[in-house]
């Protein structure tokens, strides 16, 4: 097979299906050659290990997988693609591609039916529209992964790459943490890119925990979240008075049973803070 991330080759085989680049479904190839192999290392594909990848595009990172893993199911949702990738991936007989929008699909039932039993890592190039969408979806559904490895928007990767109490930390910065360890690989920047985008990218990681660093109702926890970062320039009573449509009175309570400072600001809170605040609003502590 030829070389894809060369911008030729990718010329060529594009023009070769009649493709064209579609800007609602956030479409950007890489032609950077020393991209794809590094995230797929990096992603935790390996003998005995099966891999998801959402959004192959035109298979370049697909490639690299199929090397390395023992399976590749791609999650491709724009069918113009699968002719493409019928063609890029030729060479490869541990590769299937699933024609579905990923937010729609039972993840839980494919790997059940694809994997069997095998150690399952999950590695992406997500269009920007969609990240924290998705990745809350392969975190929420709890599924039986080790790893997520995702190229995101340098901003975005920043964002849930922050030490949850610190300023640049929001909302799926504390998600995130709820359910896995974020890790920043490296950054990519946008000429790495065909069309090339606006803004620079960057790859991470996040190792799946076995359990929650803090025991708390979960729903409460999210309702929490959501509340607090709401208003973020507000203080922390105002905005969950605001949020979660308590009377001030209430949430002083709340907040102090808590020993959270009313005049903290939802950056500022840890997990623990989050969780303890999450218990009052649940009537007490978490069993």
């Amino acid at each position: 097979m030829k070389r894809l991330s060369d911008i030729g080759t990718i010329k060529e085989i594009l023009s070769k299906h009649g493709f064209t680049f579609s800007k609602a479904l956030g479409q950007n190839f890489l032609i950077n050659p020393s991209v794809c192999p590094r995230m797929a290392e990096l992603s935790g594909a390996a003998q005995g290990v099966g891999v998801i990848e959402v959004g192959p595009g035109i298979g370049v990172l697909t490639n690299e997988l199929c090397r390395l893993a023992d399976k590749v199911v791609a999650i491709e949702l724009d069918k113009r693609l699968l002719p493409v990738l019928d063609e890029t991936l030729a060479e490869y007989d541990n590769v299937k591609i699933v024609n579905a929008d990923v937010l729609e699909l039972d993840l839980r039932k494919l790997i059940e039916e694809e994997f069997q039993g095998i150690e399952v890592v999950v590695c992406a190039n997500l269009p920007y529209y969609i990240t924290s969408p998705v990745i809350m979806k392969l975190l929420e559904d709890r599924l039986p992964i080790s790893a997520v490895t995702v190229m995101v928007q340098k901003e975005a990767a920043q964002r849930i790459c922050a030490k949850v109490g610190s300023r640049e930390s929001g909302a799926v910065t504390v998600s995130v943490n709820y359910y896995a360890e974020p890790e920043l690989l490296f950054n990519v920047s946008a000429g790495s890119f065909m069309p090339a985008p606006k803004v620079d990218s960057a790859v991470l990681r996040l190792n799946i925990r076995k359990e929650p660093p803090v025991k708390t109702d979960e729903a409460a926890f999210f309702r929490v979240i959501k509340a607090a970062f709401s208003q973020r320039r507000k203080v922390i009573s105002n905005s969950l008075s605001a949020g979660l449509g308590l009377d001030k009175q209430t949430v002083s309570l709340m907040l102090n049973n808590a020993g959270v400072a009313a005049n903290a600001r939802a950056e500022q809170l840890s997990l623990e803070d989050f969780a303890a605040i999450a218990n009052q609003l649940n009537g007490g502590e978490s069993e």
